[in-house]
């Protein structure tokens, strides 16, 4: 990954996002569909991406640190109460796999398909900072499938909220 994108994400505070979303999201330079049959390219950029569609190393480093300063407003955009550094990469790199959610159409950190803001946002909102990272290992299924990648990320994003800075 270039210093450039290294700089930014560092300035952005959620660095340490990063090694988790190479870990977990992996790296694929040619289109697929991902478990819910979105496609999807690089380490799980899904805008505009057409199946067929392949990437340099350098587009997917760029895809991902756009996307990961995406998930980080989309995470602001609902908080209202200060994280440190681990708190900040630990719900972004999660804002980053889940999104921030949509009522009537998909649950996520923010607002769940219902209306109702999630467990998550709302202890973390609370100041209840240790009830909102043990809400990480909750979210580890598909259409209600659990996959033991998601369980393996939720583990290692809760043991980064709960790390002190």
């Amino acid at each position: 990954m270039t210093t450039n994108i290294k700089q930014r994400l560092i300035a952005a505070g959620i660095a340490a996002a990063l090694p988790l979303i190479v870990l977990f999201e992996g790296t694929r330079q040619t289109a697929y569909l991902d478990p819910v049959k979105i496609p999807t390219i690089c380490r799980g950029h899904t805008s505009g991406v057409k199946m067929g569609q392949t990437a340099t190393m350098d587009q997917c480093d760029a895809m991902t640190a756009d996307d990961l300063l995406i998930a980080k407003a989309s995470m602001e955009s609902c908080l209202k109460v200060p994280l440190n550094d681990n708190q900040r990469a630990a719900f972004t790199s999660f804002v980053y796999n889940v999104g921030p959610g949509r009522k009537g159409v998909k649950d996520g950190f923010c607002v769940l398909k219902d209306g109702r803001p999630s467990t998550m946002i709302t202890k973390l909102n609370n100041k209840d900072y240790t009830g909102a990272c043990n809400q990480f290992p909750f979210w580890n299924t598909v259409d209600g499938v659990v996959y033991a990648g998601l369980t393996k990320r939720r583990a290692a994003e809760r043991e980064l909220c709960l790390k002190p800075v």
